[in-house]
């Protein structure tokens, strides 16, 4: 649990503004340079374009990340989806409890500070003043209202969706962040967090969908960019524009994909497990898949045998001419990567591939019409391109600075010292070329 405890600022920082742009890269930031309300800010900001995301380079790994300043395999959130190899829908890591340790939201709630959360990941039923979680009916049974509700500030919810709720379509872009940017302007004119934090998927969902290249991708862009300007325009007219920091980062990229893969339907094959429907029933070794990567457990990782056999399925599998495996880890060098210190072993697909959690087929190809994504992410953060960025204007930023390389544990303890906070035992170093000589 968080720390109820205030301990009072020595001083109130400036307020800040934190977005989010998902699934976002450097090799956007030649096009967003070309956009008005992007560039302007550049201009008189902080900046890095080569910041290497976690592994898997997935969007609730990545972001528990950025408020912890910890690699996955420390702060615990090591998928987007737990495990749960019994179930066609796995649930999400929604809550905050799955973070181990310490957040850059809790740190400011000691602080006294007030803070506001749209939509970011894994914060769930935690201490944050208003909160409108990223959480999905995923049963049946479930409503989205009530599960908004229950995991979030029930209030400051009503609030937002009484005034922009018909704006919303399901999870449906650009509608979402549409509501989600109203949601901004009248988190900080009405309520003024001294800490907002946001998470925009307008890009990550239309890049899943087009692909990363797609004229698609280009116009979700250019909706990020007119996003950014409403906000500058709001702090400008209520007069914040000169006392707030803005950050813009992205969690990770993306890379097109033609055809997917389903390593659960080898497990079955070899009598490792039992189907159950499309998911798997009674299992002794289970794929869990984390798009361009996917995760290989074993129900007993004591058993050297069987170990040894999936070890040799999975290097063959590498090893075969046209294979689609980029890669096979150990559960060693996985957890030395920041991943899941609890598998065995762990899998990178090659460009062009990611994997799912079914068992039903080998692979699927993906066609014109289908609703498999055309662009993915998950992979190693290695690759060159495949880096994401980081922007900081404000008072407490030196303007104009510029960071050759970081990665994305840095951004939390980078955040925390600007609003005077630190964030303990954080795996990411603050970079003081973010900050004037004087700070």
């Amino acid at each position: 649990m968080w720390n109820r405890k205030k301990r009072p600022a020595l001083k109130k920082p400036n307020p800040m503004i934190v977005l989010s742009w998902d699934a976002v890269g450097s090799e956007d930031i030649s096009y967003l340079k070309e956009l008005p309300h992007f560039s302007s800010l550049l201009k008189r900001g902080a900046f890095c374009d080569q910041v290497k995301s976690v592994f898997p380079s997935l969007t609730y790994p990545a972001h528990a990340t950025i408020i912890t300043g910890k690699i996955p395999a420390h702060h615990g959130i090591v998928n987007n989806l737990r495990f749960q190899p019994e179930r066609e829908k796995p649930d999400w890591f929604w809550q905050r409890k799955y973070i181990h340790g310490t957040t850059l939201f809790d740190e400011a709630r000691k602080a006294g500070l007030t803070t506001a959360a749209l939509l970011w990941p894994v914060v769930s039923r935690s201490g944050i003043t208003y909160n409108l979680p990223e959480v999905w009916a995923n049963r049946p049974w479930q409503n989205q209202l009530m599960m908004s509700f229950f995991h979030g500030t029930p209030g400051y919810e009503l609030d937002l969706f009484r005034r922009y709720g018909s704006m919303i379509d399901g999870i449906r872009q650009p509608m979402l962040d549409n509501f989600v940017q109203a949601s901004l302007l009248r988190t900080f004119r009405g309520y003024r967090p001294d800490l907002m934090l946001v998470h925009l998927t307008d890009v990550d969902t239309t890049r899943h969908s087009y692909g990363v290249h797609s004229r698609e991708a280009r116009a979700a862009l250019r909706r990020q960019d007119l996003r950014l300007g409403e906000t500058l325009g709001m702090l400008k007219k209520i007069n914040l524009e000169k006392k707030t920091n803005i950050i813009i980062l992205g969690d990770h990229y993306q890379k097109d994909v033609s055809c997917i893969l389903y390593p659960n339907y080898s497990i079955v094959e070899k009598g490792w497990a039992e189907k159950k429907g499309n998911a798997l029933g009674r299992w002794k070794v289970a794929a869990q898949n984390a798009d361009g990567a996917c995760y290989i457990y074993l129900h007993d990782n004591r058993d050297r045998e069987l170990k040894q056999e999936v070890a040799n399925w999975l290097f063959a599998w590498k090893n075969a001419p046209d294979s689609p495996v980029q890669a096979v880890f150990t559960g060693k060098q996985a957890r030395d990567k920041g991943a899941d210190p609890q598998c065995a072993f762990m899998l990178e697909a090659k460009e062009g591939f990611y994997f799912g959690n079914g068992c039903s087929c080998p692979k699927e190809t993906i066609e014109e019409n289908s609703s498999l994504h055309r662009g993915a992410h998950g992979y190693c953060p290695d690759a060159p391109g495949y880096e994401t960025f980081f922007l900081a204007a404000g008072p407490d930023f030196q303007p104009g600075a510029r960071i050759e390389k970081m990665y994305l544990m840095d951004e939390g303890p980078i955040m925390a010292r600007a609003l005077g906070l630190d964030l303990e035992d954080a795996d990411g170093a603050v970079l003081n070329a973010f900050f004037p000589e004087s700070r």
